[in-house]
This record gives structure tokens, sequence and C-alpha cells, in this order.
């Protein structure tokens, strides 16, 4: 598994990727670090022409996969680095001109608990010249009041974001049942009030409103799954079955009539050292 990647992105990866690529313009990548890369993440970078790419993984088994998926691209001077940013001595030294945090922030709490006020200025020391942040706003939840929406977040359907956030309590119900940390999403203003306490100017930042189609839907209930036969309690885990098959119809139904649930946003951050 890559080291803080979550599980599978919502949009398309190019959807993210490149609004980046244009905010990059004609400026060379340089040496680009991945700190926590995954393959979707890999794949842009491989396409970036970067004079060297680091990419940053929690080692076997998803280093392996890693490594199989890149194949003959990878050159001399690239490397899949296995480490932890709680470790301070983990590339102590190395700076990179363009940095990528994609996903990061959200997933660190299953690997690093309680790191995240820490995370930009941990990477900071490694920041050449530009560090680019992907995350997800939370899901919204359509019991609290109309501020707890981002203005910005685009056109939300409440039958839609009802059932995003069912699946997302039975996700994480599965996996803390599992005996396995959870992902902790933030939204984009506590990234940038984050960011500015921790050595970076913020540059520009943009929300991109998210469509969740059959994949998310399944991909996510797919996961609890896997974590059933981690229960400690059979006839618990046997009822959470009945549970996540019954809810998987209900929201590709939904899904299916809506054309799409449309809810949330994901976020992306330009920012620069101080």
């Amino acid at each position: 598994m890559p080291l803080f990647a979550r599980a599978p992105k919502p949009p398309p990866p190019d959807q993210l990727f490149s609004t980046i690529e244009a905010w990059q313009g004609d400026r060379p990548w340089g040496r680009v670090l991945d700190a926590g890369t995954g393959r979707h993440s890999l794949e842009w970078i491989l396409s970036l022409g970067a004079s060297s790419w680091h990419g940053v993984t929690a080692g076997a088994p998803g280093e392996g996969e890693l490594r199989r998926a890149v194949g003959d691209r990878m050159r001399p001077v690239d490397r899949l680095i296995s480490g932890n940013w709680l470790d301070p001595e983990f590339l102590r030294g190395e700076r990179y001109d363009t940095v990528l945090a994609d996903y990061l922030l959200g997933a660190i709490d299953g690997f690093a608990p309680y790191f995240q006020d820490r995370l930009f200025a941990r990477l900071r020391p490694h920041v050449g010249r530009v560090l680019y942040v992907v995350g997800l706003d939370p899901y919204l939840d359509p019991s609290l009041p109309d501020p707890s929406k981002p203005a910005d977040a685009g056109p939300s359907d409440p039958e839609a974001a009802a059932i995003v956030l069912e699946i997302a309590r039975l996700r994480d119900a599965c996996i803390l049942l599992a005996g396995h940390r959870c992902y902790r999403e933030y939204p984009l203003e506590w990234a940038e009030r984050s960011l500015a306490s921790s050595g970076y100017v913020v540059q520009r930042s943009q929300r991109l409103p998210i469509v969740y189609g059959r994949r998310f839907v399944d991909g996510q209930l797919d996961v609890c799954e896997r974590k059933l036969p981690l229960f400690h309690d059979r006839k618990l885990a046997t009822a959470m079955a009945g549970s996540i098959t019954e809810l998987r119809g209900r929201a590709l139904a939904l899904h299916d009539r809506l054309g799409g649930l449309r809810t949330g946003a994901d976020w992306i951050v330009e920012a620069r050292p101080a």
C-alpha cells in the first residue's frame, strides 16, 4: 500500500493534475518529490519530463507493485523510497524543485496519527520552489446549517450528499471495527491556514466540485467488505455484510437515477516557501 495513499479518488485524476500543469505553465518541474506516492500520481509524474523524481512509499507490498507498474520507465536518477514522515531523519538534506502532496493530508492519520498540523512544516525543508497540495473537503452533512458548505464548492444534491455521507460512515465503522485507523480529511481553509503558519505563501487555490460515480460507490463499499474478516464479532460481521449489500443497492440506484452523485469538492493549493 502506498504511504499515505487514500481510497480510490472520486474525480478523474487528470482533472486535478491538468490544473496543476496549467498553474506550472512553462516553468521546468526540475527534481520532483511525490511525498506520498500511488499509482495515479506516479503515472502523472512520469509524463512530466522532470529531471528526476522520488516517490515515497510504505515499502512492500506497495513498493513492489509500483516498481512493476513503472518498469523500465524508472531511470537511474529516479527512486522509490520507503519511509515515514514521522522520522526526523527521513530524507534529511534532500531538496526538490517541485513537491506534490496528493491527498497526503487526509491519509496521514492512518500512518502518522495526530501529525496533520505538523505535516507542511515537516515538508518545508524539502521544498525548493513550489508545493502542490491536493485534498478533499470533508463530506457534507445535510443536517448541518448551510454555512458548513463552502460557497465555492459547487452545486450539491441533498440526496447525493446524504448517501455519500452514509457510505463514508459505514466505511469508517468497518475500518475501526477491523482495528485500523481511518483517514481524516480537512477543508481547504484549514490547509491554507496551516501552510501560512508553516513557512509558506499561498499563491492560489481552487475547489473542483465532485460528481461521484459507480466506481466510488463500489470502491468504498469494497473497502468495507475487505475489513469484515478482521471483525472479532462474527455475528456483527454477518450483519454488517447485509448492511453493505443493502447500501450498495440503494447508492447505485440513486446514482443511476441522478446521473451521478453530485456533492462536495476536491481542492488544490499552490504554495511557495516564504
